[in-house]
C-alpha cells in the first residue's frame, strides 16, 4: 500500500492560536465580529466572510499588520519534531491553509521545504485589503465556498490507493475531515467530528501527532 499523504492545516494547528482573528482583534475593524460569526455557523462562506473581514482593513495599516501577525504567532509544540519525523517516514507532508500568504510563508520558512503549501492571497494594491484565492473549489466540492478549497487540492493530489490524513482545528477543516480515510483534531472539529460520528484522535502538540501517525502506519518503535 502506498504511503498516506499527510494534509495539515496553518491556523490554530501549527500555530497555537488563529492568525486572522488574532489580526482582526488587534486591529479592531467595525463590523468584522458579525462577520466571524457568520462564519462560524455557516450562514455564510468561509470565502465570503474572510473576504469581507480583511475588506474592513486599510491597506495603510499593511506594515502594521505583517509584523503584528509575525510578531505574535506562536508555533506549536512539537511542530519541528513533526515536520523531521515526517521526512524520516518518508511521508508527504502538505500544508493547506485557510490563511494568507503574507504571514503562512515567513512562518513556514524556518521549517521547510514542504512537499507543497496552498493558501489565500492577499492584494495590497487597493485601498483595502482584497484577498485572492488560487486554489477554489472543484466541480466535486459540496460547499463551492471555500477559500482555499482544501478537499479539491487533496482531491488532486491523491493518487489512486493512497490514503490521506487530515489534521486540523477549525470550520475551514469540516469538509476535508468528512472526506478523509484518518483525521487528527482538535477544537471546534474535535466538536464537529464527535457530533457527526467522524472518527478522529485528538491532539493538542505535535508529540501526540507523532505518536498517533506512528501507531495508523504501524511503525515498530
Amino acid at each position: 500500500m502506498n504511503k498516506p499523504i499527510i494534509f495539515c492545516d496553518f491556523d490554530g494547528t501549527i500555530t497555537a492560536n488563529d492568525n486572522i482573528i488574532a489580526i482582526l482583534k488587534k486591529f479592531d475593524p467595525p463590523g468584522w465580529e458579525p462577520v466571524k460569526d457568520q462564519i462560524l455557523d455557516q450562514s455564510i462562506s468561509i470565502r465570503e466572510g474572510v473576504a469581507k473581514m480583511f475588506s474592513l482593513l486599510p491597506v495603510s495599516a499593511k506594515d502594521d499588520v505583517i509584523s503584528y501577525v509575525l510578531e505574535q504567532a506562536e508555533i506549536r509544540e512539537g511542530f519541528s519534531d513533526f515536520v523531521a519525523y515526517a521526512k524520516k517516514q518518508q511521508l508527504s507532508l502538505y500544508i493547506v491553509s485557510g490563511g494568507i500568504d503574507f504571514f503562512v510563508y515567513p512562518l513556514l520558512e524556518p521549517f521547510g521545504p514542504f512537499d507543497g503549501i496552498y493558501c489565500n492571497s492577499a492584494n495590497f494594491s487597493q485601498d483595502t485589503i482584497n484577498l485572492e484565492f488560487p486554489h477554489g473549489c472543484d466541480e466535486t466540492c459540496t460547499s463551492q465556498g471555500c477559500g482555499c478549497c482544501k478537499p479539491s487540492v487533496i482531491r488532486d493530489l491523491l493518487d489512486d490507493g493512497t490514503k490521506s490524513i487530515v489534521i486540523g482545528d477549525s470550520i475551514s477543516d469540516w469538509e476535508a475531515a468528512k472526506e478523509a480515510d484518518f483525521v487528527i483534531a482538535r477544537d471546534l472539529l474535535a466538536e464537529k467530528c464527535h457530533e457527526a460520528g467522524i472518527n478522529y484522535e485528538p491532539f493538542e502538540t505535535f508529540h501526540e501527532v507523532i505518536a498517533i501517525v506512528d501507531e495508523y502506519i504501524g511503525v515498530k518503535s
